[in-house]
């Protein structure tokens, strides 16, 4: 019995081999689609990678050349003829908007281009609102300033520590110290909140004439 067993087992392993061997000549350039696909993924990550880099080190480049123009007129003309994309620009904008005392209303308008781009992240658009209710000032509304202050003063929000700061110094600018007070001594105590801005926080409360809590074991 064990001849005729040996031999359906040579008989069925030939056939597997067979079937093995026509299904490989079948599906077999599915496998090489899929190295080739591998392959070609990791160059063009390569590439394009090496591509951003080049494109972010000429961007830089270019902001440098044009912030060594002399006038602050040079400099936004240089600043707004430099190649970029959607990002780069309004990091551009934002540079052209720091030179408020030379054109309130050109650094207005950059920030506000910036601040509705929807095509922008938060981390652009909500320090573009942030820097426009600095520099705008007194000359907006403070209910105004309040409205833009807390829509990006939400959990979650790139800059939420620094605009609920503003939102105190308004407090400050309305008349309510205590409220003033209480809000910036509660800011100071945030996860959030970096060492500059505690200490920056703690001069503003001593001079309202508040207490800043003693940190445990201090």
């Amino acid at each position: 019995m064990s001849n005729p067993d040996s031999f359906i087992d040579e008989v069925t392993e030939e056939v597997r081999r067979d079937r093995l061997f026509r299904l490989f000549r079948k599906y077999g350039w599915i496998g090489v689609v899929i190295i080739l696909g591998l392959v070609g993924g990791t160059a063009w990550t390569e590439w394009s990678k090496s591509r951003a880099e080049a494109r972010a080190q000429a961007f830089g480049d270019g902001v440098i050349d044009a912030l060594d123009q002399g006038t602050p007129e040079e400099r936004r003309e240089a600043l707004a003829a430099v190649p970029s994309d959607a990002a780069q620009s309004a990091i551009l904008n934002l540079i052209m908007a720091s030179d408020p005392d030379e054109d309130k209303a050109a650094t207005l308008a950059a920030l506000d281009k910036v601040a509705n781009d929807n095509a922008l992240g938060p981390a652009y658009r909500d320090l573009a609102v942030l820097r426009r209710v600095l520099v705008a000032g007194a000359d907006l509304p403070l209910a105004d300033r309040r409205a833009a202050l807390e829509a990006i003063a939400t959990p979650g929000r790139p800059y939420r520590v620094l605009a609920e700061e503003q939102l105190g110094y308004l407090l400050v600018e309305e008349g309510k110290r205590d409220d003033a007070i209480a809000a910036l001594t509660a800011l100071a105590q945030d996860q959030e909140a970096s060492g500059a801005l505690r200490a920056r926080l703690g001069q503003v409360v001593t001079a309202l004439g508040g207490t800043m809590p003693t940190a445990a074991g201090g």
